[in-house]
C-alpha cells in the first residue's frame, strides 16, 4: 500500500542548454517557477489500520505517521522554497529530474519511498521517479 503527502514550493534557477538556441535563451536567464511535488512511501498495513515498515538496521516496525512524514518534507521543502536552485547544495543540476532525485534521497533516509514526482502545473512538466534511473 501507498500513502502520499503532496507540497509545494517556489524557486528560481537558470538552465545550461548544451545547444545554445536563440530559441532557449530565456530559459538560460534568471527564471521562477511554481513547484508542486508528491512523495509516496509503502508499506503493509498494520493492525492499527496504518501503513507500516520495517525500519533497518534493528529491523524494527514503523508507522508511517503522516506528521511525521510532513516533518521530513518541511526540511526537504525549507531547502528549496523561494531558493536559487543553482545555490542549493546537492542539487547537481536545476531540472526537474534532479529535484525529484534530491527529495526521494532525502526522504528515504526516513522512510520507505515508493516514488516522487515534482510537476510545474503552469507549463504542464512532469518528471516521476521510482528510484530506478
Amino acid at each position: 500500500m501507498e500513502i502520499s503527502q503532496t507540497f509545494t514550493f517556489e524557486a528560481a534557477h537558470t538552465l545550461v542548454r548544451l545547444v545554445p538556441l536563440v530559441e532557449y535563451e530565456p530559459s538560460m536567464r534568471i527564471h521562477g517557477h511554481s513547484y508542486v511535488a508528491t512523495v509516496a512511501v509503502k508499506g503493509k498495513v498494520g493492525e492499527n489500520g496504518m501503513v507500516q515498515f520495517f525500519r533497518l538496521p534493528k529491523n524494527k516496525r514503523r508507522t508511517v505517521d503522516l506528521y511525521y512524514l510532513r516533518k521530513e518534507i518541511a526540511e526537504v521543502r525549507q531547502k528549496l522554497d523561494h531558493r536559487f536552485l543553482n545555490e542549493v547544495e546537492g542539487l547537481p543540476h536545476q531540472t526537474l529530474e534532479a529535484l525529484c532525485v534530491f527529495i526521494y534521497d532525502h526522504i528515504k533516509k526516513e522512510f520507505p519511498v515508493a516514488w516522487v514526482k515534482v510537476e510545474r502545473p503552469l507549463s504542464g512538466d512532469a518528471c516521476r521517479y521510482d528510484g530506478d534511473a
